[in-house]
């Protein structure tokens, strides 16, 4: 599945998804406190705020009719309710402050643990750019709308009500004729909410490929550079921000609209009911404080109405960011322990509790030592009509070196990946000792690999901190030993801060070939019993190749080893060579029976051979 399809695959519902915000609100568990503190903040607020305008009449009155006898009580009685409003302000901006902070960073932490566990077949189809715009802005969005959500509703319900109790109690008349503006209000919200959710849905897809734009354009700033592509670079980014500049617009608009319509609807029923009061004034009718206890309730019935208005646009444009985040926190990792290992994994921990299992066992319960992989009849397709491998059969036993040699895209890779179970067989089987390998625990076989890729990835840090990286407790001197046994010792020690020695971002301040020996050394430090090296000495000059070529020798002995070369000539003392041809094994034998062959790796190899020779030459002559 393409970027834009995957962009575009987000759930259409038209309306406001109560079952949805319920999920949401399940991550707010942790704040039940604060949001029932803002809904009861809401409440009390409500309660305040139709009780002064009642106080304010009743001063008017009696100023009028008493000459001012209660003045002192009734002014009392509204500056104690002006200091229960202020307080109550400083409490639900404190509530509201940690339900969105407090909320925010644990979903970010849960879609942060999500990441982690979703095997490479998810990043295979999704972009950074999504996965960062669902970690950023689609959050900061749910989570700061949620608590004013709730103190909104809450405070807006209660005081519409309470205000329109009050005023039929007053005159029923022109309670009534405020009232009425309820029905069409809620019409036009209905109008409006298909609208401002799909517009919005817009403006999130836009604002993930902007970030995926964004991402690569920063990633990929040395290329853009050197193929002098900046300006194509910024014309296609700039399509990409007009797009969302337009949804954005047009949501905006909406928005711009919805809210003078709810203005317009509400100012016309007060107006009439204002008019009409007004006309009531004298004997057998309104009170002057009365009349102006009602001009203030109406005034103040439409305040909540416009305040839920912007709540509930807010509401829905949050909702297609909150879709994204449920989504991504639904997602299935397509590897994962199956049921059979999840019960022996948990027979094996209760036994262990009671301390009648040996240490030599797995966590599975299954001997913890690895002697043989096999490959039977395996099949993979990552695409569905599309096969990669084709029916490859193979063993590698404890001590034996493997190497896969072919041209590329003949499926190399792939066998590494599914070694490792980064992915899983379509077809087939891979068994451990016998023991078909989902049938193990996934956290132990993963932890028993050591992989060098062809491009190494070093974290922000320090030199000792990427050794570490795999093996958090070891010491000092474990770290240093690892590297000496990979020939990286001497390199390190040279930089001016030694181990200490900050690598940059992805390890931007070292060479290629000292980015590879730390990506070897962390390997070795976790002493895996399975060893891959997915041409790991394919971007390193000669004499790097040859300290890790040495590194290597020593660490390969009593392991399992899988070794993709570019360079023929390192995998010549492999005990077999796999020679892969559009997904299938075409040749297979160590390095002298396969030369006898004169097959395929004889061809391969004596072609590269003479490459390399010329090339020597060319450099002697140079």
């Amino acid at each position: 599945m393409s970027d834009q399809e995957w962009f575009d695959d987000d759930p259409t519902s038209a309306r406001l998804d109560v079952e949805l915000w319920k999920r949401i609100l399940s991550h707010a568990r942790p704040y039940r406190g604060p949001l029932w503190g803002l809904a009861g903040s809401g409440l009390v607020i409500a309660s305040v705020d139709v009780a002064l305008p009642w106080v304010t009449g009743k001063i008017i009155d009696d100023a009028i009719g008493n000459g001012g006898r209660l003045l002192a009580p009734f002014i009392g009685t509204y500056a104690g309710l002006a200091i229960v409003f202020a307080a109550l302000v400083w409490f639900f901006i404190e509530m509201a402050g940690r339900t969105t902070t407090g909320f925010g960073h644990d979903v970010r932490r849960e879609g942060f643990r999500k990441l982690q566990e979703l095997s490479f077949a998810f990043y295979d189809k999704h972009s950074v750019g999504w996965l960062m715009a669902r970690l950023t802005s689609d959050i900061s969005k749910v989570s700061g709308v949620i608590p004013w959500t709730a103190l909104d509703v809450v405070w807006g319900t209660s005081l519409i009500v309470g205000v329109s109790i009050t005023m039929i109690v007053i005159n029923w008349q022109l309670g009534l004729m405020v009232v009425a503006i309820i029905p069409p209000l809620a019409w036009l919200s209905l109008i409006f909410q298909k609208k401002l959710l799909a517009s919005q849905r817009k403006v999130r897809r836009a604002n993930s490929k902007l970030t995926a734009s964004f991402n690569e354009g920063i990633m990929g700033v040395r290329t853009t550079k050197a193929l002098v592509r900046e300006k194509k670079n910024l014309s296609e980014f700039q399509d990409l921000s007009t797009d969302m500049y337009g949804h954005s617009v047009q949501n905006a608009l909406q928005s711009a609209v919805y809210l003078p319509i709810v203005m317009s609807v509400g100012s016309v029923g007060v107006g009439l009911a204002l008019w009409q009061g007004g006309v009531r004034i004298g004997p057998g009718g309104m009170t002057v404080g009365e009349m102006i206890m009602f001009m203030n309730y109406a005034g103040l019935f439409f305040m909540p109405v416009q305040e839920l208005a912007a709540r509930f646009t807010q509401l829905q444009a949050a909702q297609a960011s909150a879709e994204r985040i449920q989504r991504l926190l639904d997602t299935k990792s397509e590897v994962v322990d199956t049921e059979s290992a999840k019960q022996a994994m948990a027979a094996h921990a209760d036994l262990e509790t009671r301390g009648l299992v040996a240490p030599e066992l797995a966590p599975d319960g299954l001997p913890d030592l690895i002697e043989e992989v096999e490959f039977r009849d395996v099949s993979f397709q990552y695409k569905e009509g599309e096969l990669v491998l084709d029916r490859v059969s193979f063993r590698a036993r404890q001590g034996e070196t493997v190497a896969l040699v072919g041209a590329t895209g003949s499926g190399k890779s792939t066998i590494v990946s599914l070694l490792s179970r980064f992915y899983e067989p379509t077809d087939g089987e891979i068994l451990v000792d016998g023991v078909e390998y989902r049938e193990r625990s996934l956290d132990w076989w993963q932890s028993n690999f050591g992989v060098v890729l062809q491009s190494p990835h070093l974290f922000g840090g320090t030199i000792a901190d990427n050794i570490r990286y795999g093996r958090l407790d070891a010491s000092d001197g474990d770290v240093e030993s690892a590297a000496r046994r990979v020939g990286a010792h001497d390199f390190i020690e040279a930089l001016e801060n030694g181990y200490a020695t900050e690598v940059g971002e992805g390890g931007s301040r070292l060479s290629t070939g000292q980015k590879q020996l730390i990506s070897l050394a962390r390997a070795v430090l976790s002493d895996p019993q399975v060893f891959v090296m997915d041409e790991a000495t394919s971007s390193v000059d000669t004499e790097t190749e040859q300290i890790i070529q040495s590194g290597i020798e020593t660490i390969l002995e009593g392991r399992i080893s899988f070794v993709i070369a570019h360079r023929l000539s390192t995998v010549r003392n492999a005990d077999q060579i796999l020679v892969l041809d559009h997904g299938r094994i075409v040749e297979a034998g160590s390095h002298a029976e396969l030369l006898r062959l004169r097959g395929r790796y004889f061809g391969l190899y004596t072609n590269q051979a003479t490459r390399e020779s010329a090339e020597r030459v060319f450099e002697m002559e140079g």
